[in-house]
């Protein structure tokens, strides 16, 4: 037997070595290109749906902002009020005997005239448009406090 036939292929080839290459020619190396196998690509539709959540989130922050800034327009009545008449002020009166302290109890009701309960009408339209004012004035200082003052943590203390 030749040693050279199994390096180089030089030489008398041996039978059973011959057969042995027929045997296992299936199982020999062919070179043939890489191929990577083909996987889906699922970026474009990541994008797409990313986009779409996106639009969506962005949407319903802006709703929100927008319907959270806006209050219902009210005008106050620019009717200036008649002033009343100042009445002189009585002097505090004493019990006695005679003469008892005046109590609710014991005051007599005047019927009211048309004039006063008009003004009274016009007093509590006046106070209501004032209470609005002030709970508009409340919200929008309390606004303007939470958006300049930073998030703090508050009962923080320094050690050292």
């Amino acid at each position: 037997m030749n040693d050279d036939y199994l390096w180089d292929k030089t030489g008398q080839p041996d039978p059973e070595i011959q057969k042995l290459e027929e045997i296992l020619g299936t199982l020999r190396y062919e070179p043939r290109p890489f191929v990577l196998p083909r996987r889906r690509n699922y970026f474009p539709l990541l994008a797409i749906a990313a986009s779409i959540l996106l639009a969506i989130i962005a949407g319903s922050i802006w709703l929100r902002v927008r319907s959270g800034d806006e209050v219902p327009r009210q005008e106050a009545k620019l009717e200036s009020p008649t002033p009343k008449p100042l009445e002189a002020p009585q002097p505090p009166r004493t019990g006695s005997a005679l003469n008892p302290p005046l109590h609710a109890s014991n005051r007599i009701r005047k019927p009211r005239s048309a004039s006063s309960v008009i003004n009274d009408e016009e007093a509590l339209a006046a106070k209501e448009q004032l209470m609005l004012a002030l709970r508009i004035t409340t919200e929008k200082l309390s606004m303007v406090h939470r958006k300049t003052q930073p998030n703090q943590i508050k009962n923080q203390h320094r050690i050292g």
